[in-house]
């Protein structure tokens, strides 16, 4: 972790700590005992979102090349589990996934250039699923200033735009090509890797069809992810309605999201449960229970998905093909 991110860390930890500190600890720990054992539900309840983003991700890529549905639902794991709970910019998951699928066989083009797609399409899907919860909390009586509405929306271009130019302006090969000419060649494979990456970039983002497929699947992921606040409410005896839930899960979201920059969230995702949990008539307390269950699962489901990423990385590699 570079210094800024362990400082944005600490102070992530401290803010966090004392939003804790100051709620009422008896009714915190009451919540969690209404929840019970209980709480492993938690761990189903977000199946369903990583399966969506599975399938979003693996229709990047050629059907020759794609992995098998559980080999994608592995690398989600993977992905998921190092960029929540280990200091690496959120792209570190990425990284090591791509690692993966070359050992796998996937081609590089295929492997690089669906994980970029993926990455700057789900900017695009967080964007969308922000403005569906700011649509649902306006259609349920709530204000919601235009401000809002145009900073998400600015906010989600600002962020995608570059990066998805970036995949249509073949910098990959070009980059290293000049790389390859400085050093009289010394690269010439990796020049040659980045020319493929660079193709199959321009050959996808050029099928309209298939972005928006990839899109749509990503917006249902999200939706999706709104079950397990659905669920913790419930387990602590108090039930809202989907679509409430969706409003919370979709602003929650967009609040870390913008937080990108700390470490697992820390802090910014509670301070995000508390303020959007007074929107919905939600004490701060039954917020603060809300971002802990968070919590928990991310531990118990990622800790065991940091150990599957040591252990799929002790299989023989398979053939690579071009």
């Amino acid at each position: 972790m570079n210094r800024l991110g362990l400082v944005l860390a600490l102070l992530g930890l401290v803010v966090g700590v004392w939003l804790i500190a100051m709620q009422d600890l008896d009714a915190l720990a009451g919540l969690f005992a209404t929840a019970g054992f209980g709480l492993l539900l938690l761990l189903p309840a977000h199946l369903p979102f990583m399966a969506a983003n599975a399938w979003a991700w693996a229709m990047l890529m050629p059907r020759y090349q794609r992995p098998n549905a559980v080999a994608m639902m592995e690398l989600i794991w993977i992905r998921e589990s190092i960029n929540t709970l280990l200091p690496v910019g959120r792209v570190g998951g990425e990284l090591a996934c791509y690692r993966l699928m070359r050992r796998q066989g996937v081609g590089s083009g295929a492997a690089a250039g669906g994980l970029l797609m993926d990455m700057g399409l789900s900017v695009l899907s967080q964007m969308a699923f922000a403005l569906l919860g700011l649509a649902l909390l306006l259609a349920s009586g709530q204000e919601v200033g235009l401000a809002v509405i145009l900073g998400v929306t600015l906010g989600g271009i600002v962020l995608a735009a570059p990066f998805i130019a970036i995949q249509n302006a073949r910098v990959f090969g070009r980059v290293s090509a000049w790389l390859n000419r400085i050093t009289a060649g010394k690269i010439a494979g990796l020049a040659e890797e980045s020319r493929r990456i660079d193709a199959f970039l321009r050959r996808a983002w050029r099928l309209p069809k298939l972005l928006i497929w990839c899109f749509a699947w990503q917006l249902f992921a999200n939706i999706l992810g709104a079950l397990q606040i659905w669920v913790a409410l419930w387990l602590m005896g108090m039930p809202i309605t989907f679509l409430e839930a969706v409003i919370i899960e979709a602003l929650v979201q967009a609040v870390v999201a913008f937080g990108f920059a700390v470490p697992g969230g820390l802090g910014v995702l509670e301070a995000g449960f508390i303020g959007v949990g007074a929107l919905m008539g939600l004490d701060a307390t039954t917020s603060v229970a809300l971002a802990l269950m968070r919590r928990f699962r991310e531990v118990v489901l990622y800790l065991p998905g940091l150990a599957a990423w040591a252990w799929v990385e002790r299989r023989p590699p398979v053939a690579r093909p071009a």
